[in-house]
């Protein structure tokens, strides 16, 4: 059964930083994508970052470019997203996802979620 735990969501201030981290379990990774999407109160989920397991190969939306990393450790089945330089805009509950695809639709298992609140 495939499990994804997230943790590291918090309220930080604008300007500030956090890092979640998203523990993968049931499941042979290295076919896979791992994502982040988020949804705002209100807004639909949308796609936020995401990394092929086996090649390393990364993704982002236009609005965390450069400002959002993500990155795997493959020892320990995990994935993070360093999140910098955090706007109120960037408020939403984070979701851990994986799929053969890197869009919404072709992820098939998520996480519960861990809140990210940016304060201005």
């Amino acid at each position: 059964q495939v499990q994804l735990v997230e943790s590291g969501g918090g309220l930080v201030q604008a300007g500030g930083s956090l890092r979640l981290s998203c523990a993968a379990s049931g499941r042979t990774f290295s076919n896979y994508v791992v994502g982040w999407f988020r949804q705002a109160p209100g807004k639909e989920r949308e796609f936020v970052a995401a990394i092929r397991w086996n090649t390393g190969i990364t993704y982002y939306a236009d609005s965390v470019k450069g400002r959002f990393t993500i990155s795997r450790d493959n020892a320990k089945n995990t994935v993070y997203l360093q999140m910098n330089s955090l706007e109120p805009e960037d408020t939403a509950v984070y979701y851990c996802s994986t799929g053969p695809r890197v869009d919404r639709n072709g992820m098939d298992y998520w996480g519960k979620g861990t809140l990210v609140t940016v304060s201005s």
